[in-house]
């Protein structure tokens, strides 16, 4: 599937949307806490990592660091009315249950290549208590492939916006924090990328037990 758009209609879309409903709800509703904005380069090639808790996390993590990000998502997100006109807005992009990694791999490196900053949660899927303990490489991966650096962010809270029984997002805090970045794999060597994979997974784990 091509990403190719035109890329300012794009950006109005996403800044309408941004500055009209995503903004004012993480600062009202959800009062969040954004630590290391000046740690996101505002342009160039970029490959975010993060832990994963909620279906909110990337237009949270998109907002937080001031450029739109493109992240994969389940094809099933695509059918969910509204949520697919917003996550489509976000530069989501669908990946298909089974197709295994190099098709998600390969729709990462091509947003890149069109423009967008990439996001890849380090663990795959979501987790109850937002820590990372099983990362995978593919992120790595990705980063050697584009040859882009690498921006590391945690999210903490977001696994309490949706609980159980109730279709509306509740008002928790949340907190984002953004580490430094780290260059690009030197290779796709196999052992670099999961010492770097743990690395990562190992940083956001830290800034996470930060807490509120």
């Amino acid at each position: 599937m091509s990403r190719s758009r035109e890329p300012l209609l794009s950006l109005a879309l996403y800044h309408a949307f941004k500055w009209s409903v995503i903004s004012p709800m993480l600062h009202t509703y959800f009062r969040v806490q954004i630590h290391g904005a000046e740690n996101v380069p505002q342009s160039g090639p970029l490959l975010v990592v993060s832990n994963h808790a909620s279906y909110f996390d990337p237009p949270i993590i998109s907002s937080c660091v001031r450029r739109p990000v493109a992240y994969m998502a389940k094809e099933e997100l695509f059918k969910v009315p509204v949520l697919a006109q917003v996550i489509e807005l976000y530069g989501a992009y669908p990946v298909s249950r089974g197709t295994g990694d190099r098709a998600a791999i390969r729709s990462a490196l091509e947003c890149i290549e069109n423009g967008w900053a990439a996001g890849v949660f380090l663990e795959g899927t979501r987790t109850p208590d937002a820590r990372i303990t099983d990362p995978k490489r593919g992120a790595l991966l990705v980063a050697a492939k584009a040859n882009v650096p690498i921006l590391p962010v945690s999210l903490w809270g977001t696994e309490k916006i949706l609980q159980k029984g109730s279709p509306i997002p509740q008002a928790v805090p949340i907190t984002v924090r953004i580490g430094k970045l780290i260059d690009a794999p030197g290779s796709t060597r196999k052992e670099e990328l999961q010492q770097l994979t743990l690395d990562c997974a190992a940083i956001i784990n830290r800034m996470h037990d930060l807490g509120r």
